[in-house]
């Protein structure tokens, strides 16, 4: 069965060299705090892989492709200098390689970059938080960019946070609310609410809004594998990508390297085989086809 993850971070060169300090010099703070920190036992909390690197863990875990997602960067500048990094991936690798644009509301041209992304062939908008980015959703450049992604077909990665979930070092509250408004202002957008949408995944009411999907990154950190379960009782496997977070480590206690293998295990232990078709690759390809 293909397999496509649907959320990926992949960094250039020049912040794989030293995480710390290209995220001091710039202006990055909360990133750093977020990806370079460590965890009790010394060990780091994620890897800084190569592409080439990505690849091998790709087939290693049997991934016929990986959506590389953007960053909510601070800075806009940062998040132009991702997306032409990530446009020169997909173009090295396109069997293998697909991509959503890093996008700060708060930049001047911030619509420009939409389209740049989207005509070097970056294929929707994400990871985005704008509650990171220190902008209000209700933010008029905001608006325009969920507008535009409507118009473009391109589909939208939003960060979520679990309401419930323990705190942690650069943790930042994404109210659940809020994403139901803007799935139901823009129906045209399809949304993708990371992290089983900060547990909005296992509510059946937002099962009626068709434009809303749910990825599972990062699922081993935060919930038990019954998790899969709840979440394709109460939306629907239709509703759901199989999304790891890679290059996070997922099992910290018992492997050294990102663990997206065992995370597809998982899954493969808790659905059906016509369940794993729609969440490991299906709708995914449905998506992106569209986009």
């Amino acid at each position: 069965m293909p397999i496509i993850d649907t959320h990926v971070h992949l960094y250039p060169p020049e912040v794989n060299r030293d995480p710390v300090a290209w995220a001091l010099s710039h202006g990055e703070s909360h990133w750093a705090t977020l990806c370079t920190r460590q965890r009790k036992d010394g060990s780091a909390v994620q890897l800084f892989p190569s592409v080439n690197e990505l690849l091998r863990d790709m087939d290693d875990a049997e991934i016929e492709r990986s959506l590389l997602l953007g960053w909510y960067w601070e800075r806009p500048e940062t998040c132009a200098v991702q997306n032409r990094f990530l446009a020169d991936c997909v173009r090295a690798h396109p069997d293998r390689l697909s991509a959503f644009a890093a996008i700060h509301p708060a930049a001047g041209d911030a619509l420009e970059e939409v389209h740049r992304a989207r005509g070097e062939g970056l294929i929707g908008l994400g990871e985005l938080s704008p509650h990171s980015q220190r902008t209000s959703l209700a933010d008029p450049t905001w608006r325009a960019i969920m507008a535009l992604a409507g118009e473009l077909k391109l589909p939208v990665n939003l960060h979520v946070t679990d309401p419930q979930s323990k705190p942690f070092p650069g943790r930042i509250e994404t109210p659940p609310a809020e994403c139901i408004e803007l799935a139901r202002a823009f129906p045209t957008t399809i949304f993708i609410l990371a992290h089983w949408g900060g547990g909005m995944a296992f509510e059946a009411e937002n099962r009626l809004l068709k434009n809303l999907y749910f990825d599972t990154a990062a699922s081993p950190l935060m919930y038990q594998s019954d998790v899969w379960r709840r979440a394709v009782d109460a939306v629907g496997a239709e509703r759901i990508l199989f999304g790891s977070d890679n290059p996070l480590r997922l099992y910290p206690k018992t492997e050294s390297g990102t663990g997206v293998a065992a995370f597809v295990d998982e899954a493969r232990t808790e659905l059906s085989s016509r369940e794993l078709d729609q969440v490991l690759s299906g709708n995914a390809a449905r998506l992106l086809k569209q986009a």
